[in-house]
């Protein structure tokens, strides 16, 4: 009996190994994802880390919203998920200033998804400080610990951390997502046949690449 017992158990680990294997099998790089080089230091320690690079004014960024939500819902427990607004020119420093406030002051669940949709469905001019400073007081935050937060030393220095991160990562364009500082995952990868984004299969590749950085770290 004991033997048929470690019979089973050794069947059933080699099972789950093969489909493991079979999983990453279904990868290709350059397709699936692209590796990012040299690999970035992560700050989630036994983690696995994922990073959204996203632009407050980028309407694909916008469209990922709902699907990733939902995924976070459900997202594996050892993964870590921060969002880096990224920067490729001057002008996206204040929507990037704008996050960072937001998230100073603990009000990224209340605000975040509502600064997209005063851009993208109410054509708001939040990246005009004096649009944005108005914006904010009328969802009943405090205007002037907004502005001053908003021109704090510390917004002043995760601005310059998201130009660098932007860089370092090699981020081509928003929305990207990053995996363990390894692996460059982006919506564009998985299309549909007229070129909308597959976003059910776009988020399966991103469980299948967060397993291969799983595995790449020796975890299961």
């Amino acid at each position: 009996m004991r033997f048929i017992a470690r019979f089973i158990a050794f069947t059933a680990a080699l099972a789950l190994s093969l489909g493991a294997n079979a999983v990453m099998a279904q990868l290709v790089a350059g397709k699936d994802y692209r590796l990012i080089n040299p690999p970035q230091q992560t700050d989630s320690g036994s983690k696995v880390e994922v990073l959204e690079f996203f632009w407050y004014g980028c309407p694909h960024c916008y469209s990922l919203q709902q699907p990733l939500q939902a995924w976070l819902k459900k997202k594996p427990a050892d993964v870590e998920f921060r969002r880096v607004p990224a920067i490729f020119q001057d002008s996206w420093v204040p929507l990037t200033k704008t996050f960072y406030a937001i998230e100073a002051m603990g009000l990224v669940d209340k605000l975040h998804h509502d600064v997209f949709v005063a851009i993208h469905q109410q054509k708001a001019r939040l990246n005009d400080s004096k649009v944005l400073f108005d914006w904010i007081a009328s969802k009943g935050v405090d205007r002037q610990k907004f502005i001053d937060t908003y021109n704090s030393f510390a917004v002043q220095g995760r601005t310059q951390r998201s130009i660098d991160l932007t860089r370092k990562h090699d981020i081509p364009g928003t929305p990207a997502l990053t995996v363990d500082g390894k692996y460059l995952t982006a919506p564009s990868m998985v299309l549909n046949p007229d070129n909308s984004v597959n976003y059910e299969q776009y988020f399966q590749k991103l469980d299948q690449v967060i397993a291969l950085a799983r595995k790449s770290r020796g975890g299961k």
